[in-house]
């Protein structure tokens, strides 16, 4: 039951609380990105099927697309904590990055009409 909506910062102290006690340690960063791309193409393999142009397999008709999107939210939310990236401050400098690059790339991009 989802009793408040969490911060960036209070989702990496949550995952780090739960790593160090649950958990009992981090994987290698190099173990977490390998992961990561496993759960990315699990991901894929929902998208592809359930909203693309391959059919469905029975074993593949009960998975969680919101699941594994968290799945991949938690090990990029890992690789931040034992990296010491700050995603608050990254997420920010990336919108400001955006805005400044993208500010009328895509309004004035003819194929987004």
């Amino acid at each position: 039951m989802l009793l408040y909506l969490m911060t960036i910062n209070e989702l990496q102290q949550r995952v780090d609380e739960w790593i160090n006690t649950t958990g009992v340690r981090y994987f290698s960063p190099l173990t977490n990105m390998a992961i990561l791309t496993e759960e990315v193409g699990e991901v894929a393999r929902i998208m592809a099927r359930r909203y693309g142009d391959q059919s469905e397999k029975p074993s593949d008709q009960g998975r969680d697309l919101g699941d594994e999107l968290a799945d991949v939210i938690w090990v990029v939310t890992c690789l931040a904590n034992q990296t010491g990236v700050d995603l608050d401050k990254a997420i920010e400098r990336n919108f400001e990055k955006k805005s400044t690059r993208d500010a009328t790339r895509h309004r004035d991009n003819p194929k987004l009409r």
